[in-house]
């Protein structure tokens, strides 16, 4: 399957960076990408989601993003393509953005949408990588 997940958010990749949205090619934010995954392959949305603000900087006791990913996704042990990063953009903040880890190794790479960009591949960069504060999978179908 992660095969396919891979190829699902690839599909994605040019769809301008709407706040709060999930419409391939219309329109999405990071975790509009991954809903739109979650809805190719899984049917419906899993549950409600409440407004969130896009500020990456956002600081507070509650990781939402993270609770939701542990509720609704599995843990992932290694690193495998498909997987469901979740980064954690500042020292103290809480986290707030994710995308789809589409390649390994030397050349590692993940597909996210974000303001100004839309959705891309972006190298997972020692930077980036220093951000992760979790990594979960989908479930089987």
């Amino acid at each position: 399957m992660s095969g396919a997940i891979v190829e699902a958010a690839r599909a994605w990749i040019g769809t301008p960076y709407v706040h709060q949205a999930s419409v391939k090619g219309a329109g999405t934010d990071c975790l509009g990408l991954v809903r739109g995954i979650w809805r190719e392959f899984h049917g419906t949305e899993p549950e409600t989601l409440p407004a969130y603000t896009p500020d990456w900087g956002e600081v507070g006791q509650v990781e939402l993003l993270l609770g939701g990913a542990g509720r609704l996704l599995r843990p992932a042990p290694d690193e495998e393509p498909g997987d469901v990063l979740v980064f954690r953009m500042r020292a103290g903040a809480i986290a707030k953005h994710m995308g789809i880890l589409a390649q390994t190794g030397k050349q590692a790479s993940f597909v996210h949408a974000y303001d100004r960009h839309g959705v891309v591949e972006s190298p997972l960069s020692a930077p980036w990588r220093a951000r992760i504060a979790g990594r979960f999978r989908f479930p089987p179908l």
